[in-house]
């Protein structure tokens, strides 16, 4: 049974919307605990899209308000729905149990990591704690606690999982499990005609372009990325830069809007008339496929979806070579990895691209054959059935998913 506190679709929680719809019905017969909870119809919402989902079985439950960095009256509020919480929470431990759960599946979200771990001791199941973060002290404390106690640790990437490890969580409970994207759904159509969308931000035929897209906050790298597309422009100077995704409040909190500190940046580096900043958009396919190549220089990436959804697109990748982006992108197959916060590895990177058409084709369409291959939603259905059959004592789990410390 999946837990899923939040009313929001969120990146990890459709990552285990991918394992619910695509569990090998024989194997596994997936359950959802869903908030009864709902949002703006604007918003990716859990209900909609989970009620998609062949063959799911989903249990509508309250689990209170969040109380993560919330204000006083948030936490006054948590109190008056201790009662109704607590009865949601017994009546969903019973259903549990009549529905012989084995395996209780959660995020590191707070509610879910913590009422799972609760729940699966009350119906006699085993707990899977799925990190799609890094184990960091800005954990809640009410994570943190469930992560230590769960009977397995899911990572998304070799670099979460190495950080779980150093954070001191045990090897023997801990496992990777990386990522997917399901192409078999028809918004990652690798035939989507990228002009319209170039047409639409006013941008010429045959003109060069580096995209990015991703919220504006600074650990995804949109600074570095313009110091470095300003030596490409002193080089090609017809090019230009997208930048996709709207503010960020945790870029500076407490500060000024982020966006406003990049168009200042672009000012600054003469570069103004040549960045495009889009605000949020849905049509991501689109513009990864308007996109000649997508630039990510990102802090700490957990794993880097985006990474693989430029791929799809045929899209080539310049990034980091470090965190996730290591494993989502194959150096000099699919994309280009540099040093990281080496502005000029970053630029020649670039460049190289956008002065190779051939090269970005050969790139773009390995990194389609890369996800077809690697990152489909059954083999991460696979490995994390193997994760579940390790916990429950069936089986023990393949060696390439278990936990081996990488790094230094």
């Amino acid at each position: 049974m999946f837990m899923q506190s939040q009313a929001f679709l969120g990146a990890d929680s459709g990552i285990h919307a991918l394992l619910m719809r695509h569990f090998d019905r024989s194997v596994v017969q997936p359950y959802v605990a869903l908030t009864v909870d709902e949002i703006e119809p604007s918003n990716p919402s859990a209900n909609v899209e989970l009620r998609t989902i062949p063959r799911l079985r989903i249990r509508p439950t309250y689990f209170g308000p969040s109380v993560h960095g919330g204000s006083q009256s948030d936490r006054a509020a948590a109190l008056l729905a201790g009662p109704k919480l607590f009865d949601s929470l017994l009546t969903l431990a019973a259903y549990m149990r009549r529905e012989r759960i084995q395996i209780v599946h959660c995020t590191e979200k707070p509610r879910d990591a913590f009422y799972g771990v609760l729940l699966a001791r009350l119906a006699g199941a085993k707990s899977v704690v799925h990190l799609h973060v890094g184990f960091d002290d800005w954990l809640s404390p009410q994570a943190k606690w469930a992560i230590r106690r769960a009977d397995g640790l899911i990572g998304v990437s070799r670099f979460i999982t190495d950080n779980m490890l150093r954070g001191g969580l045990p090897p023997e409970r801990t496992y990777t499990v990386l990522n997917s994207l399901d192409l078999t759904r028809s918004r990652w159509n690798d035939a989507i005609d990228g002009e319209p969308t170039r047409a639409e931000l006013g941008i010429a035929p045959g003109v060069p372009v580096v995209g990015i897209a991703s919220r504006l906050f600074v650990w995804k790298g949109q600074t570095f990325l313009m110091h470095a597309m300003r030596r490409v422009l002193d080089a090609v100077p017809e090019a230009r830069l997208v930048i996709v995704g709207e503010d960020d409040p945790r870029a500076h909190p407490g500060g000024d809007s982020y966006r406003a500190e990049l168009e200042a940046l672009a000012d600054e580096l003469g570069m103004r008339d040549r960045v495009i900043f889009t605000g949020f958009r849905r049509d991501i396919p689109e513009l990864m496929a308007a996109f000649d190549v997508f630039a990510m220089p990102s802090w700490e990436e957990p794993f880097g979806m985006v990474f693989l959804e430029a791929a799809t697109m045929r899209t080539p990748v310049v990034a980091w070579a470090h965190a996730g982006a290591l494993e989502a992108v194959a150096d000099g197959e699919t994309g280009l990895l540099v040093e990281r916060g080496n502005v000029e590895a970053l630029a020649e990177a670039l460049l190289r691209l956008v002065r190779a058409p051939e090269l970005r084709h050969r790139m773009g369409e390995a990194g389609r054959r890369r996800v077809e291959q690697q990152f489909g939603p059954v083999q991460m259905c696979a490995d994390t059935i193997a994760v579940y059959r390790a916990v429950l004592g069936e089986a023990p789990a393949p060696t390439r998913i278990q936990a081996h410390l990488h790094g230094g």
